[in-house]
């Protein structure tokens, strides 16, 4: 047996055939006379270092030592008799050979581990974040590790890190979100959207933040959040403790705020499928279909201020149109997708006039 071989078994890199080698050794061979010489030699060759000495460390290392070889022989040995005279005696080979060899790679990987903190604490998020687009056209849910679970709308991106760290749970938003959060009392969970903060600990709230649209709209449906305004070199600052059934939204040039209190469905419909239209204006209602059903629509400016108050739920985009014919003075023409030179077809293109 080589020190070699029980490495690559306590670093799971054995193959199959080294595997029953060890199984045998530890079985037959481990405390003959030979194989105690053997690691007595190791032992007494091996560096001396304050860092490998400490009582506390090899019995950490001595744990984690029985906790592998215990999944192995759960794996490997389920059908095998004399399982537990395999583990005491393996445990105590590897640990009386290979102790000091251990030490130093356990050690080194802890230091690696610390860099790799501290790499993540300077960079704005870390290094293995992920981004989840929900195309035009579609929507898209998340689960986060926290717990969390994201809804997106269609045209939306969530930028998040793998594993929240810190003091807070931070993620990016282009679009729009309707957020389910975990609680946790001392990580706040905090939505970056088009130069404003959404700050909650436990809630469910729905934040708009498309990148053609002035404002970043907020509606709470329960809970709490703290609407903050982020600045890059001034940092934050507070604009309004939000309470449930407030709907807020923020303009990013001029920061005027405007707040609303009622019936939050209209806000937050979209993630069950539905098409909440209340005195919503036919601009509006133009932008919230192109991204539903990834279509350009164009509104003539004689009938940009009709308005419209209607539910709309798994209908199709013309079925959505034709019934707009029927409540306001206006007609469309949907124009055919035009062939690009690449091969591809343009998005279809529709135009609303009056009659």
């Amino acid at each position: 047996m080589t020190k070699d071989k029980i490495i690559k078994f306590l670093n799971n890199r054995c193959t199959d055939a080294e595997l029953d080698e060890i199984i045998q050794w530890a079985n037959s061979e481990a405390f003959s006379e030979e194989s105690l010489a053997w690691g007595l030699s190791h032992w007494s060759v091996s560096p001396k270092e304050e860092n490998t000495g400490d009582n506390q460390r090899f019995s950490a290392i001595f744990d984690k030592i029985q906790e592998r070889i215990a999944v192995e022989s759960r794996m490997r040995d389920n059908r095998k008799s004399g399982r537990q005279l395999f583990l005491s005696r393996l445990t105590r080979a590897a640990a009386l050979l290979l102790l000091p060899a251990i030490a130093w790679l356990c050690y080194t990987l802890i230091e690696i581990s610390a860099i790799k903190r501290d790499a993540v604490r300077l960079a704005n998020f870390p290094v293995d974040s992920l981004e989840v687009i929900s195309p035009v056209g579609s929507r898209t849910v998340v689960q986060l590790s926290d717990g969390s679970v994201v809804h997106l709308n269609a045209g939306s991106r969530l930028k998040y890190p793998y594993t929240f760290t810190g003091n807070t749970r931070e993620v990016a938003l282009m679009g729009e979100g309707y957020f389910e959060v975990a609680h946790n009392a001392e990580r706040p969970f905090v939505v970056k959207a088009g130069g404003l903060n959404v700050r909650a600990l436990g809630t469910t709230f729905n934040v708009l933040a498309y990148p053609d649209i002035d404002a970043v709209e907020t509606t709470l449906v329960e809970g709490k959040v703290v609407l903050e305004r982020a600045d890059a070199t001034a940092g934050t600052a507070p604009i309004e403790d939000m309470r449930p059934g407030q709907h807020i939204a923020y303009n990013v040039t001029t920061r005027e705020v405007k707040s609303s209190v009622g019936s939050v469905e209209k806000y937050v419909a979209w993630k069950d499928g539905k098409l909440v239209f209340d005195e919503t204006t036919i601009a509006e209602a133009a932008d919230k279909l192109g991204r539903m059903f990834n279509v350009a629509i164009a509104v003539k400016d004689d009938i940009k201020d009709y308005t419209y108050t209607v539910t709309f739920e798994d209908e199709a985009l013309f079925q959505i149109l034709d019934l707009m014919t029927i409540a306001t003075p206006v007609r469309y023409k949907a124009l055919p997708r035009k062939k690009m030179p690449d091969g591809s077809f343009s998005k279809q293109k529709i135009i609303l006039e009056r009659k």
